[in-house]
């Protein structure tokens, strides 16, 4: 029995593109021996490959001259909008405000001008001195008869003018006991409790006045009252009685009454 020949591989053929076959190609035989033939393109490929490098250090520093443009820029346009804020004010005055203002400060003094004008001369020229003037004679009993005169003269102008207003004259506030003075209080707190807020101690002045004119009420036993009895100046004025005493009506605390022709306000109590 013959022998098993073992498989060989056959010898593949030399490829015609290699680097052994161009070295050795007979279309070349100037060739250089080995590895000679790439040292030209190696040179090539490194002036070609510093040229890349080249090209991207330019592209690198493009892109930080356009980072430092951008960071600028920006920096730039904050700015001015900080200045638009702080700087620009749409209403600020110009030259015509200021004109307008000068124009209206020369108008506003020419009506000052004619009104103290007009005020002087409204005013009634002062009464003739030598008129007024009184003459003493020397003698004696004449000046007592022109004293004794004068003295009831006045007597009689005041009583009149006590009759033609019709207050009559303030009685003593009466004193009250302990026991009056608390009863007083609470009942004063009772009522207060049932006016308004603003009578309840957000203004203590006008709660102060609203209990005067509670108390000058309780004190005049029952009868009508005219407004300008109620008036104290200065705290309790013509405006707050008035306020006091609407809020007392209206409550019907206070009752109004114009029957004779002249506003009386009568004392009812809290119902």
């Amino acid at each position: 029995m013959p022998g098993h020949t073992p498989h060989r591989t056959p010898l593949k053929r030399v490829s015609q593109g290699s680097l052994f076959a161009l070295s050795r190609s007979g279309n070349n035989p100037d060739a250089p021996h080995g590895l000679g033939f790439i040292e030209p393109v190696m040179a090539e490929l490194v002036d070609e490959v510093e040229a890349l490098q080249a090209n991207v250090e330019g592209l690198r520093n493009l892109s930080n001259s356009l980072k430092t443009f951008n960071e600028s820029f920006a920096s730039w346009l904050y700015v001015m909008d900080m200045n638009a804020l702080t700087v620009d004010w749409p209403q600020a005055p110009t030259d015509a405000s200021f004109l307008l203002a000068k124009r209206r400060a020369e108008q506003n003094a020419r009506l000052a001008e004619e009104a103290a004008l007009k005020a002087a001369s409204a005013v009634p020229p002062p009464p003739d001195s030598d008129a007024d003037k009184t003459t003493f004679s020397e003698n004696q009993e004449f000046e007592a008869t022109y004293t004794t005169n004068a003295t009831t003269r006045n007597t009689s102008t005041s009583i009149a003018k006590s009759a033609s207003t019709g207050i009559p004259k303030k009685k003593a506030k009466p004193k009250l006991t302990a026991k009056e003075k608390k009863e007083r209080s609470l009942a004063l707190e009772k009522i207060i409790m049932s006016l308004p807020l603003e009578f309840r101690g957000s203004d203590p002045g006008l709660r102060r006045n609203m209990e005067s004119v509670i108390e000058f009420i309780m004190d005049n036993d029952g009868r009508g009252i005219k407004l300008i009895e109620f008036i104290k100046p200065p705290d309790l004025n013509q405006a707050r009685v008035n306020k006091c005493l609407i809020a007392l009506v209206n409550r019907k605390i206070v009752q109004k009454e114009n029957s004779t022709g002249t506003v009386l306000y009568h004392w009812t109590g809290l119902s």
